[in-house]
Protein backbone atom coordinates (compact mmCIF):
# COMPACT_ATOMS: atom_id res chain seq x y z
CA UNK A 1 0.00 0.00 0.00
CA UNK A 2 1.36 3.12 -0.94
CA UNK A 3 1.54 6.59 1.14
CA UNK A 4 -0.63 7.97 -1.96
CA UNK A 5 -3.10 5.49 -1.56
CA UNK A 6 -3.61 5.72 2.51
CA UNK A 7 -3.49 9.34 1.91
CA UNK A 8 -6.66 9.43 -0.98
CA UNK A 9 -8.25 7.03 1.64
CA UNK A 10 -7.86 9.63 4.83
CA UNK A 11 -8.87 12.44 2.80
CA UNK A 12 -12.48 10.25 1.65
CA UNK A 13 -12.64 9.27 5.52
CA UNK A 14 -12.53 13.10 6.48
CA UNK A 15 -14.53 14.41 3.76
CA UNK A 16 -17.36 12.02 4.33
CA UNK A 17 -17.03 12.87 8.61
CA UNK A 18 -17.21 16.19 7.75
CA UNK A 19 -20.32 16.12 5.34
CA UNK A 20 -22.07 13.78 7.65
CA UNK A 21 -21.54 15.80 11.10
CA UNK A 22 -22.25 19.09 9.60
CA UNK A 23 -25.82 17.57 8.68
CA UNK A 24 -26.12 17.07 12.33
CA UNK A 25 -24.00 20.27 13.72
CA UNK A 26 -25.30 23.22 11.20
CA UNK A 27 -29.36 23.33 11.73
CA UNK A 28 -28.31 23.35 15.49
CA UNK A 29 -26.02 26.07 15.10
CA UNK A 30 -29.02 27.83 13.14
CA UNK A 31 -31.12 27.48 15.96
CA UNK A 32 -28.82 28.04 18.49
CA UNK A 33 -27.89 32.00 17.13
CA UNK A 34 -31.77 32.35 16.57
CA UNK A 35 -32.33 31.88 20.36
CA UNK A 36 -29.17 33.80 21.04
CA UNK A 37 -30.80 36.90 18.95
CA UNK A 38 -34.18 36.28 20.80
CA UNK A 39 -32.23 36.28 24.30
CA UNK A 40 -30.61 39.68 23.45
CA UNK A 41 -33.69 41.12 21.98
CA UNK A 42 -35.77 40.30 25.38
CA UNK A 43 -32.84 40.27 27.43
CA UNK A 44 -34.00 36.78 29.17
CA UNK A 45 -30.95 35.35 29.91
CA UNK A 46 -31.86 31.80 30.63
CA UNK A 47 -29.33 28.75 29.92
CA UNK A 48 -31.94 26.53 29.68
CA UNK A 49 -34.18 28.21 27.23
CA UNK A 50 -32.01 27.29 23.70
CA UNK A 51 -31.05 23.73 25.41
CA UNK A 52 -34.18 21.93 24.01
CA UNK A 53 -34.61 24.06 20.61
CA UNK A 54 -31.29 22.56 19.55
CA UNK A 55 -32.55 19.60 21.10
CA UNK A 56 -35.15 18.88 18.97
CA UNK A 57 -33.79 20.52 15.90
CA UNK A 58 -30.78 17.86 16.30
CA UNK A 59 -33.11 15.03 16.80
CA UNK A 60 -35.47 16.00 13.83
CA UNK A 61 -32.14 16.89 11.64
CA UNK A 62 -31.60 12.97 12.82
CA UNK A 63 -34.56 11.51 11.30
CA UNK A 64 -33.95 13.72 8.02
CA UNK A 65 -30.95 12.44 7.28
CA UNK A 66 -30.31 9.15 9.28
CA UNK A 67 -31.28 7.30 5.94
CA UNK A 68 -29.08 9.67 4.03
CA UNK A 69 -26.38 8.77 6.70
CA UNK A 70 -26.41 5.59 7.20
CA UNK A 71 -26.34 5.04 2.97
CA UNK A 72 -22.79 7.11 3.12
CA UNK A 73 -21.30 5.06 5.79
CA UNK A 74 -22.54 1.90 4.13
CA UNK A 75 -21.15 2.98 0.60
CA UNK A 76 -17.98 3.68 1.95
CA UNK A 77 -17.20 0.72 3.81
CA UNK A 78 -18.83 -1.39 0.78
CA UNK A 79 -16.25 0.32 -1.57
CA UNK A 80 -13.53 0.25 1.23
CA UNK A 81 -13.72 -3.81 1.10
CA UNK A 82 -14.52 -4.06 -2.23
CA UNK A 83 -10.80 -2.44 -3.04
CA UNK A 84 -9.08 -4.26 -0.05
CA UNK A 85 -7.51 -7.00 -2.54
CA UNK A 86 -6.32 -4.05 -5.16
CA UNK A 87 -4.96 -1.97 -1.58
CA UNK A 88 -2.93 -5.39 -0.43
CA UNK A 89 -1.33 -6.57 -3.11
Amino acid sequence: MSPEVVVDLMSETVYIIVLIVSSMVVPSLLVGLLVSVFQAATQINEQTLSFLPRLVVTLGALVVFGSWIINTIVTFFQNLMHSVPLLIG
